[in-house]
């Protein structure tokens, strides 16, 4: 019997629900930790990430319309699907260099994170809104509304580091337009395929892959875009991106060193929620 010829997958963007290549038709080679092929993914251009945010414009009313409750059911049915890939996530982060006892422990907890901002979905609104003492017959609420489109350059943490990004931003009713880890950006395309065939609404997140320097400038400067997370944008790129980031007052997301394993605490969602204020006559 011959020798099997090994089918090489070509893994594609994740862009409104759909898996385009590039416009470009780019590609660059993934490599493992030690330099051996794994795959070719898409390399996203400036023409991309413009098509993302449209994907992300296009379905944030919808997705900042549900129920705090529904988006909580929605990211934990992701979290199971999740669970149930989570040898290929383990081999996948093995290939990024983790050996095989530290992939398992960072895919479990991706999990268990993904399902901690699913548990907070319904209940952010209640920990930051609050009902205001004013001097006369009003009632006065402050309640959280989503930012909008986020744009989020992912840590090079290739799933846990991840899962702490995008789950937060949509999580409070924001939609994500995501720049995948450089080196390893398998375990955000096999997320986006998690995504895909979940009852996220498409749109919802947006996945790039490719170089952050390239793309990072155009996403901070896009006019649609309303607020940015720079977890993995080394300090030059950063800077960059802050300025560009200024001529629409986005917010600027630019934290310090992070440990994706500690207590994500509630920073990020509220990082990306603007506060809405409102006066009511006692008696009406």
């Amino acid at each position: 019997m011959s020798e099997r010829l090994s089918v090489r997958k070509t893994y594609k963007l994740f862009i409104g629900g759909a898996f385009p290549r590039s416009e470009s038709g780019r590609t660059v080679i993934v490599n493992d930790a030690k330099g051996k092929f794994l795959a070719n993914a898409a390399r996203a251009s400036r023409k991309d990430v413009r098509d993302a945010v449209v994907a992300a414009r296009k379905a944030q009313a919808g997705w900042a319309g549900r129920t705090g409750y529904n988006r909580g059911q929605i990211l934990y049915r992701v979290a199971e699907m999740l669970e149930g890939r989570r040898g290929q996530f383990v081999e996948e982060l093995r290939g990024a260099g983790l050996g095989k006892t530290a992939a398992a422990a960072e895919v479990d907890a991706a999990i268990d994170r993904w399902v901690w901002y699913a548990g907070w979905a319904d209940k952010i609104a209640q920990v930051t809104g609050s009902a205001n003492p004013v001097s006369g017959p009003f009632f006065n609420f402050s309640t959280p509304e989503p930012t909008g489109v986020v744009g989020v350059v992912a840590p090079d943490s290739p799933l846990l580091g991840l899962v702490s990004v995008i789950a937060p931003v949509i999580a409070t009713g924001n939609t994500a337009v995501v720049v995948a880890s450089e080196p390893a950006p398998l375990p955000a395309i096999t997320l986006a395929e998690v995504l895909a065939t979940s009852d996220v609404p498409g749109g919802v997140v947006n996945l790039l892959t490719g170089h952050r320097a390239e793309l990072a400038p155009w996403l901070a400067s896009h006019q649609d875009v309303n607020a940015i997370d720079l977890a993995g944008a080394p300090d030059d790129l950063a800077a960059d991106c802050a300025r560009a980031a200024a001529d629409n007052l986005k917010r600027v997301h630019r934290p310090a060193a992070d440990d994706w394993t500690a207590d994500p605490g509630t920073a990020r969602m509220t990082a990306f929620l603007e506060t809405k204020t409102v006066w009511h006559p006692v008696g009406v």
